[in-house]
């Protein structure tokens, strides 16, 4: 990779820091590193596939029988999300005489922080 785009990626990053250092949280910059070898992977590490879910409906699911699908806005190094349009399905157990019954609660929600200790 040539010096000139190394200064951009530079650039782009340390704008980033800047912004982050004002309190401005934003999406981290997407640094796209091309070189002779187009067949590699755009997913070396586990957030760079949520970075590429940014803005795309995903499907979380969480501790204590609880699933959510929604628009992924933010993230972070913690994998706490911000999400969008969620639905929410809870599943609830009956333990009955016969046996168990699974019963399944929808809430909607316009926007909803999760918190990424929650996952599975």
């Amino acid at each position: 990779m040539n010096d000139t785009v190394w200064k951009q990626v530079l650039a782009t990053e340390e704008e980033h820091r800047e912004r982050q250092r004002a309190g401005l949280h934003a999406q981290p910059p997407i640094t796209i590193m091309a070189d002779e070898d187009s067949t590699s992977n755009p997913v070396n590490e586990p957030l760079d596939l949520v970075r590429l879910s940014l803005s795309e409906v995903v499907f979380v699911k969480l501790r204590g029988d609880r699933e959510l699908q929604g628009r992924l806005h933010a993230y972070d190094s913690h994998c706490n999300l911000v999400l969008g349009d969620v639905e929410e399905t809870i599943y609830l157990v009956d333990e009955e005489e016969d046996g168990e019954e699974v019963r399944t609660a929808k809430k909607n929600s316009e926007m909803l922080f999760v918190r990424g200790m929650f996952f599975i």
